[in-house]
C-alpha cells in the first residue's frame, strides 16, 4: 500500500485529490495547515508527499525542505496550478522528485506517484523541452581566486529586463500573464542568484555581467 500525504491550503482541492488517487494500492491523508507539518511528520512517515507550491505563511519549497530534513529519502511531488518554470532549478536542487499540474488527469497523477515510487523523476513534457533552450550562463567574479557560474533561465532574464524598465510586480505579472506571486518568487530567485537584496542592486549586477544586454525583448 502506497501511503501519500497531500499538503494543500484548500479543503476542496485536498479532498478532491484524495478521492481521485485512492484505489486499492494507494491510501492518502490530507494536511491543510502547513504549521502542523512538523508534528504530523514526527507522528507518521509517508511514501510520497504531494505539496502545493503556493500556500500562506509557508510555501511549498520551504515545506519540502522541512520534509527532507525530517526524512532525507522522502519522495516529493510539487502539485500546483501555477507556472513552475521560474522555480524549476530551485525545486530540483532542493530535492523534489516530481512536478505535476493540478489539472492533470487521474491516470497522470497516479502514474506520477507510481513513477516516484520507482525513484523516477517526473516533470511536464513542455518544461522538459524548454530546459536546454532557455538555459543561459554567465559568470561573475567573486574574488581574485575564481568565478562562480550563474544560471539564468529565459523567464528570469525577461523579468530582469522589465525590472530595468521600472515596471512594478503587478505590471510584470500582467504583461507575462502570470500571477503576481509567481513574479515575486522569480524575483526572489534572481536576488539569490545575484547575491543582492534590492531591484537596483539586481539591475546593476545584471548589467555588470551582461545578462540584461544579452536579452532582446
Amino acid at each position: 500500500m502506497i501511503q501519500v500525504l497531500i499538503i494543500d491550503d484548500h479543503l476542496a482541492v485536498g479532498m478532491g485529490t484524495k478521492v481521485l488517487i485512492e484505489q486499492e494500492n494507494i491510501q492518502a491523508d490530507v494536511l491543510f495547515y502547513s504549521e502542523k507539518l512538523q508534528t504530523h511528520l514526527s507522528n507518521k512517515k509517508y511514501d510520497v508527499y504531494m505539496v502545493d507550491l503556493y500556500m500562506p505563511n509557508l510555501n511549498g519549497l520551504e515545506i519540502s525542505k522541512k520534509i527532507l530534513k525530517e526524512d532525507p529519502n522522502a519522495r516529493i511531488i510539487i502539485y500546483t496550478g501555477f507556472d513552475i518554470e521560474p522555480h524549476f532549478n530551485l525545486l530540483i536542487e532542493t530535492g523534489v522528485m516530481g512536478i505535476i499540474s493540478k489539472t492533470a488527469s487521474q491516470e497522470s497523477i497516479i502514474n506520477a506517484i507510481e513513477s516516484i515510487m520507482r525513484k523516477e523523476i517526473v516533470i511536464p513534457y513542455e518544461l522538459f523541452k524548454q530546459l536546454r533552450i532557455q538555459e543561459r550562463y554567465s559568470h561573475i567574479n567573486i574574488n581574485k581566486n575564481g568565478v562562480v557560474p550563474i544560471s539564468m533561465n529565459h523567464r528570469e532574464i525577461e523579468v530582469l529586463s522589465y525590472i530595468e524598465k521600472g515596471m512594478t510586480n503587478k505590471c510584470i505579472a500582467s504583461t507575462l500573464n502570470l500571477s503576481q506571486r509567481s513574479i515575486e518568487y522569480t524575483i526572489t530567485e534572481i536576488f539569490n542568484k545575484l547575491g543582492v537584496y534590492s531591484r537596483v542592486e539586481a539591475v546593476k549586477a545584471a548589467k555588470k555581467i551582461g545578462i540584461i544586454s544579452k536579452f532582446d525583448l
